[in-house]
């Protein structure tokens, strides 16, 4: 199986299945191509969260605002997975989940040669992904045109600062349904009624649908940390936040 995730949209994710078609038949599985454009840490994030989800796997991963520089071509191995795509720190996140505490083995990808400065996903991540499905996660290193490394940009989500009644933390990510996930543990706000969020108060509910439609809410999403939310509406929008801003939460 091969993973493919993008900020392309369409129709460039086609090209690359067609690329890695010709060259395997392994079963191609769309994780997401609409990751906020060039947004690396987003996409680390939710990555982080999916990829778990498969089993043993070879991951396309190409949100690669750096095409076409000197930034180097990855392929890593976590365990029974690999991961392809740009040193820019997008796979390393879901790696280190994937890889279950043991160590991570990075490999630099030979991109000389590619047919396009733009598009590194049809020319040089999507052949890198066929070869080590074909050749095997444990293989990698075997490959021509691969060298292992130690250098490797080591993307990490910010700590939360927490105290007994008082977190300090940021927003990581905005899903669609706009709900704005903090780097804050749930279980701060465990035996908590509501919470004050940069000042203003809101309930603490289970799920979405404990409050009224359209009224703001504090929660623990699947990925484990304190999510601002409104019940059939937008919690960036409501409690003011986006991506990368500071958030206190007070219980």
């Amino acid at each position: 199986m091969i993973t493919l995730a993008s900020d392309f949209g369409t129709p460039y994710p086609a090209a690359m299945k067609g690329v890695m078609l010709r060259r395997t038949d392994a079963r191609l599985v769309d994780v997401a191509h609409d990751f906020p454009r060039q947004d690396v840490r987003a996409a680390a994030f939710w990555l982080r969260e999916v990829l778990p989800q498969f089993p043993p796997a070879v991951h396309l991963v190409v949100v690669d605002p750096g095409v076409g520089t000197d930034r180097a071509a990855l392929a890593v191995r976590a365990g029974d997975h690999a991961l392809v795509g740009p040193d820019n720190g997008v796979l390393v996140p879901a790696a280190r989940e994937l890889a279950d505490g043991a160590g991570l083995d990075a490999f630099e990808v030979d991109d000389e040669g590619a047919a396009s400065s733009t598009f590194h996903g049809r020319d040089v991540f999507a052949p890198a992904a066929a070869r080590v499905h074909e050749a095997g996660v444990d293989a990698v290193s075997d490959l021509d045109g691969v060298a292992p490394t130690d250098e490797f940009v080591d993307l990490r989500f910010p700590d939360p600062v927490v105290d007994d009644d008082e977190a300090t933390g940021e927003i990581l990510a905005v899903d669609d349904f706009g709900n704005a996930v903090t780097n804050v543990p749930g279980g701060f706000v465990d035996g908590a009624d509501e919470a004050a969020v940069n000042g203003e108060r809101a309930p603490v509910a289970p799920s979405y649908a404990h409050v009224e439609a359209g009224q703001r809410l504090v929660t623990v999403g699947s990925h484990g940390n304190v999510e601002l939310a409104v019940n059939r509406g937008r919690g960036d929008e409501a409690f003011g936040v986006a991506p990368g801003d500071a958030v206190r939460l007070e219980t």
